[in-house]
């Protein structure tokens, strides 16, 4: 199946809609996610892995010891886990959590309430 076309947004309206699911992310219950923890968490569940530290900073292209410390955060929040690399002993892989799957559900919700309320005022 060949992908959709991209939707084209003016910036503006991009913009609102990231506001948006930023605020629905603030609004609820628990701690909220920093700028790097979050572009971590969605790397690790919208681009397919395996995921290692090196990888993610390397895509993100930011340095090791960021992305080590938004693993930190989010492995206490249990949103995403590490486990060894079966295939290299000097490296661990990151994990998908079902507390993790839970807060992608949610964003997707705010994404959809977000693409929604940009349609209805267009």
């Amino acid at each position: 199946m060949p992908p959709a076309d991209p939707v084209q947004l003016p910036p503006d309206t991009a913009l609102r809609m990231l506001r948006e699911m930023i605020a629905t992310l603030v609004r609820r219950d628990g701690p909220v996610l920093s700028g790097h923890q979050l572009a971590v968490f969605m790397t690790c569940y919208l681009v397919d892995g395996p995921h290692t530290v090196r990888g993610l900073a390397a895509d993100l292209k930011v340095s090791k010891s960021v992305v080590t410390r938004s693993l930190d955060k989010l492995g206490e929040l249990d949103l995403t886990r590490r486990a060894p690399d079966p295939s290299d002993r000097r490296s661990v892989l990151v994990e998908r959590t079902p507390g993790g799957l839970a807060l992608l559900v949610q964003l997707r919700d705010a994404a959809g309430t977000a693409v929604s309320a940009h349609a209805a005022a267009a």
